[in-house]
């Protein structure tokens, strides 16, 4: 019985050993295309700056940037600037003090980075700008960007304020709640707004102020700006974040003023909380800033330390929410 069982075996194996080849052939290739995708990747070391942790968008920001480090199998280098651009120029130094390949920072501010991304420069690592732009005059001291469109997001919130007033022959009085002075987001979000709306004259921002993209600071601007207007002389609250926008909504509240009836709100992020006051009707449109960019981040920066060109500018991908919409198609945000 065993004599015949080898025999039979022996039988079967010459018979489809065809079979076995086929198939070895196959995926053998997938196999070592797998192993030779982790081990050009493992070796990989990247130095992140943050500017902080300041709301949820950022935090979901940071965490895509850490999960797609991981799964790729890059060594992340992390540091988290608190709000401080000198922290970061500090951590851009550390990097480079350490040899990483490759350097990828989210600017809190837009202008100042020119002595130390050439310090990177000479030292052959490239860097990545990430979420943020900045103002520099050499642009070679920089390998790209990658981020969302801001410019386009001011226009965003804009054409919607045209949608919603697109019947009435009167002024329409706006209070802006900008973001940090000095980031390319905050100046963007109010070039692209004032882009759009500079062609009708009954649009009128009455008020425009940083509130540092901070929900108590969104609190503590809009207290004060109805302290100094009566709630029937604001029409449009657009703030550049959902933060300061939930701050606002506090604010308005704690005076007896209804949220997206008495005064109608614009905002920039789509966190789940805004998405949900926009669902209840306290807020009327939600500009999209999408912070899952981890995955794209980590792809640029595994192409920069390959020693490939990338492109000089990668926008993501974004929506935009508003009462005009059927609200509960909306996937939870996961931020």
């Amino acid at each position: 019985m065993l004599a015949f069982g080898w025999l039979g075996f022996y039988t079967y194996f010459i018979m489809n050993y065809r079979h076995f080849l086929i198939l070895l052939i196959l995926f053998l290739p997938l196999f070592f295309s797998c192993t030779k995708k982790a081990a050009e990747t493992e070796s990989i070391i990247l130095g992140f700056s943050q500017i902080g942790a300041e709301s949820a968008w950022r935090n979901s920001h940071t965490r895509s940037v850490q999960e797609a480090a991981a799964e790729a199998g890059i060594q992340l280098i992390y540091f988290n600037a608190e709000q401080k651009q000198e922290n970061q120029i500090r951590a851009i130094r550390s990097f480079i003090a350490y040899q990483v390949d490759v350097i990828a920072f989210v600017p809190i501010v837009s202008h100042g980075w020119g002595s130390v991304l050439n310090e990177a420069r000479i030292a052959g690592i490239p860097v990545l700008i990430c979420d943020r732009e900045i103002n520099i005059q050499n642009e070679s001291f920089f390998a790209g960007f990658i981020g969302t469109d801001s410019l386009q997001q001011g226009r965003n919130a804009a054409e919607f304020l045209l949608e919603k007033f697109e019947e009435e022959n009167r002024l329409i009085r706006i209070v802006e709640l900008g973001g940090t002075e000095g980031s390319s987001v905050a100046i963007n979000r109010a070039l692209g707004f004032r882009e759009v709306l500079d062609e009708y004259p009954k649009f009128e921002i009455i008020f425009s102020e940083s509130g540092d993209f901070l929900r108590s600071k969104g609190y503590e601007l809009m207290h004060s700006i109805l302290d100094k207007f009566s709630f029937n002389d604001i029409d449009v609250l657009y703030s550049h974040n959902d933060s300061m926008t939930l701050g606002a909504i506090d604010a308005m509240k704690g005076q007896g003023i209804q949220p997206g009836k008495d005064i109608v709100i614009v905002t920039i992020d789509a966190e789940q909380a805004a998405i949900d006051a926009l669902i209840r009707g306290e807020i009327n449109c939600v500009v999209e800033c999408n912070p899952k960019q981890g995955s794209e981040i980590i792809k640029l920066a595994a192409a920069l330390a390959r020693g490939e060109v990338i492109p000089r500018v990668t926008f993501m991908l974004e929506d935009v929410f508003s009462e005009f919409d059927s609200l509960y198609y909306i996937s939870p945000r996961g931020y």
